[in-house]
Parts: structure tokens; sequence; C-alpha cells
């Protein structure tokens, strides 16, 4: 869909008749114009014909039947995917994708494999338009938070991520709080610094994986020319800006980074206001295995015995390969 082309199909309509178009898709979330009974029949069928509300996709859900994602085709045939995380709290989260691939290139990440385009702002709304249709028909409430943790690095496609954040938010289109939505970064530092200027600012997750500088540029490519201490310069500053908490994510790799030494290090290093650490267990991208349950618990341990504020992210998607860095044009 193009916001742009809509906009202009209602140039020789009164203009109650774009307001009420905007209120079908992103409030009645209509998927075909016939549905607008508000219209005529001859302004129907010209709708349906210029601007279609087709989303070309398959969905995979979970076992749960709740959760899944879905592959979404665009109009130059690109592949990208998102997912859905239906919570027991009642939250229903949207995954979403900046970048067909992502040019990033970490190791234990099948969307770093390839890398193709940055997404439009159509593109990037189109996904979370499809899950709050989903969530319609299935009767599991409204779409209520967003992360920017889908394929690609949103702040290399800065502008067209945070012109898409703003119709996000806005009350005449999805109505989610900039306190629900959440961007991940591998650490770019000029967005961490940007954004924590901006009027309205999303939250703040940092793909950290890693404490040291050496392995995380070997595991993380994309992350070798911003420095962990630069990093934490920046999250600092955001914090000052904003007073709120930065949740680090550390994606647990057998052998790799999950001993008590990296532990300890991390507890070291997130000794500060306002950092949390969302612990991941690694999900199935190629030869890298996830950390052993027995080790998961002694890492967290070490953590809070550092009082050190950590959660476990629970594993939404696997069945359907839809889990975190799993995520890939299929």
């Amino acid at each position: 869909m193009n916001l742009t082309k809509l906009a202009k199909l209602f140039l020789n309509q009164p203009k109650f008749r774009s307001i009420q178009a905007q209120k079908l898709i992103y409030k009645e979330l209509i998927d075909d114009w016939n549905k607008a009974s508000v219209f005529s029949l001859n302004l129907r069928k010209e709708l349906n014909s210029s601007f279609s509300l087709n989303i070309d996709h398959e969905l995979y859900i979970s076992k749960d039947k709740k959760s899944g994602k879905a592959v979404m085709k665009l109009e130059d045939g690109s592949l990208i995917e998102t997912a859905l995380m239906v919570h027991q709290d009642g939250r229903n989260t949207a995954c979403i994708s900046s970048q067909v691939g992502c040019p990033l290139a970490c190791k234990f990440c099948s969307s770093g494999t390839f890398f193709k385009r940055n997404l439009n702002v159509d593109e990037i709304l189109v996904q979370a338009l499809l899950w709050a249709r989903y969530l319609k028909e299935k009767k599991l409430g409204r779409l209520s938070n967003i992360v920017f943790m889908g394929s690609g690095e949103p702040f290399l496609n800065y502008d067209n991520v945070f012109s898409a954040i703003s119709y996000l938010n806005n009350p005449e289109y999805f109505d989610i709080s900039y306190r629900r939505i959440s961007i991940s970064t591998i650490g770019i530092i000029p967005g961490i610094r940007k954004m924590a200027n901006e009027s309205n600012k999303p939250n703040l997750a940092i793909s950290l994986h890693f404490i040291d500088d050496k392995i995380r540029s070997i595991m993380m490519p994309g992350a070798k020319k911003y420095p962990l201490i630069k990093l934490f310069e920046a999250v600092d500053y955001y914090i000052e800006q904003t007073n709120r908490k930065v949740m680090f994510e550390y994606m647990l790799i057998k052998g790799i980074n999950d001993s008590v030494k990296d532990a300890e290090k991390l507890a070291f290093l997130m000794k500060k206001h306002l950092y949390a650490v969302n612990l991941i267990k690694h999900n199935k991208t190629g030869k890298w295995e996830a950390s052993d349950t027995e080790v998961i618990n002694k890492f967290k341990k070490v953590l809070r015995k550092n009082q050190i504020e950590v959660v476990e992210r629970h594993r939404f998607n696997q069945d359907v390969i839809g889990a975190c860095g799993q995520l890939v044009s299929s």
C-alpha cells in the first residue's frame, strides 16, 4: 500500500471521504473496499482497482494457535518476515523488520546472511497492519506493542523508521504509545544520540551479546566501528535525556559467551542506573548451539547476586522458525 497514492485518489472527493478511508483501513481494519459500505459502489470499484487493500503474505502460526510469523511479498518481489507475540498478560507485540535482509552480518543471525535494501514507510507499516487485522479476526485484542527487532538495523534506515513510528503513535492510525515502541540496535552510536534528542522517543534496546570488543567485532562485524566504551557513553546520554530503562540483550551461545567469568564481566558493566539485562537462549541458526539450561541458570545467578536486573526472554515462534535471530526471507 502507498499512503501518498491513497491521498491522491481522494483529491477530487470531499475531505471527509479521505478521513473515512483512513478510519476504515486503520481502525475498522477492512481488507477489501467492498466492505466500505459508507462509499458508493462506483467509488469502491475504483478503489479496489487503484488501491488494493490486499497484503500478499503467508502465515505460519505456532502450535499455541496465537503467535506466529508472516512472510510478506513486496511490490518488487522482495520477501520480508515479521512476527507476532501474544503474551499471557494481554500484550500483543509485533516484531517489525526495517530492511530486506541486514547488512551487519552477525555470525549467529540468519537475517544477516544477505542484504538488499531499506524498507519504505508503507512497507514498515503494513507489517503492523497485517497483525492488527489478524488479532481482530482471531478476537485476541488489539496490537499494543511494537519492537523493531526483525530483519535489519533500524538506525541504518532512520528516517523511514521514525516516519513510520509517527504513524504507529498517531491516534488516527495505530494509537500505540511511544513507551510501547522499542528499537533494538547493535549500537549505532549516531542513531542512539539522534533518537535521544527526538521530541518523542521510543524505548532503546542494545544487542550487546558480547562484553569484549575483540570477540564482538568478530561475531558482529557491523559493531566493529562502535567500541563498547563509546556505546555506553551514548546509552548514558539517552538515559540522561529520557530517564528510561535501557535493555541490554545478551544471547547465550554455548561455549562462546556463557561462562561464569563472562557473567561476572557483564555484571560489572551493567552496574549502572537504569541498565537491565535480557538473556536470550540462542535459537538455532547454523553451527552455533544454545547454552544448556543449567549454564543459563548459573549465569543468571551471578547477575542477580550482583543485583543486576535480569529477565530471560520467552522463546516465541521456534516451531515456525520465527524466533530471535531466525527471521530471513524464506
